[in-house]
């Protein structure tokens, strides 16, 4: 077995001019995971190569492996994504995965990002103020969820409201109104984290339905999952296929 030449191509446009030590080591693996990995998953992808590695560095945030999202992090600048990007994806990760995930994953982001001279703190994107929070959390959450964003505020508990309110006020009103990313990518971003946490299929089912509402249709949706396959292995990919296959199932050949 050898590299293939779109494996080769593929990675040097991520890591140009980088010599892995895993090569030396582990000759065999590495040959059998780069041929997957930067080949065979890749031409099966509908998605844009800066979209691909920004659904990566989601999903590794949810994952904990800091290690990997430095790296690629790495090749998600090279291919140009954008600081701003970067930290949105990280800041928006906290409403999903919870700080104690992510504070190590916010260090390590201002490392690299200083590491290649951009200056920090980057532009504020933050577009709310804690007097409009809510209601604009909340507009933007009927936006995307419709009905069922009522349906949940009618049929909550009184004890059990402010968690409500958190959603609309924090989840929504904190990140999802922020600049950098638009409501498409930051949905695609949440479907990522939370299939990659796994264990949380019933919310990953409402944000398939909320990545549909924004335009993310099926073929986006399977696009991010095979391009996690080689990053969350098969159960969670499973996992996430069964749920895309509920909510919007696909269509019968003509």
């Amino acid at each position: 077995m050898a590299i293939s030449e779109t494996a080769r191509n593929n990675h040097a446009a991520l890591f140009p001019n980088h010599r892995s030590t895993l090569a030396a080591t582990d000759p065999e693996f590495v040959e059998l995971f780069d041929n997957f990995a930067f080949d065979e998953v890749p031409a099966q992808v509908n998605l844009d190569v800066r979209t691909r590695l920004m659904v990566i560095l989601a999903s590794l945030i949810a994952q904990q492996s800091v290690n990997e999202y430095r790296v690629m992090l790495g090749g998600a600048l090279n291919v140009g994504v954008t600081p701003v990007e970067v930290k949105e994806i990280v800041y928006q990760a906290v409403a999903y995965a919870g700080m104690a995930k992510v504070f190590d994953f916010l260090r390590a982001t201002n490392e690299v990002l200083e590491s290649r001279g951009v200056k920090l703190p980057l532009e504020g994107q933050s577009t709310t103020t804690p007097e409009t929070r809510l209601d604009k959390g909340l507009a933007l959450s009927k936006s995307v969820f419709g009905a069922a964003i009522d349906a949940m505020y009618e049929h909550s508990p009184k004890d059990l409201l402010h968690i409500q309110r958190f959603l609309s006020g924090n989840c929504f009103g904190d990140y999802y109104t922020r600049g950098g990313l638009d409501m498409r990518m930051r949905e695609l971003m949440t479907f990522s984290m939370i299939l990659s946490l796994g264990g949380c299929e019933p919310q990953l089912k409402g944000h398939i339905q909320g990545n549909a509402a924004v335009g993310n249709g099926r073929d986006v949706l399977i696009g991010a999952v095979t391009q996690l396959v080689p990053f969350i292995g098969y159960p969670r990919s499973l996992n996430a296929v069964a749920c895309i296959n509920e909510v919007l199932p696909p269509q019968a050949a003509e």
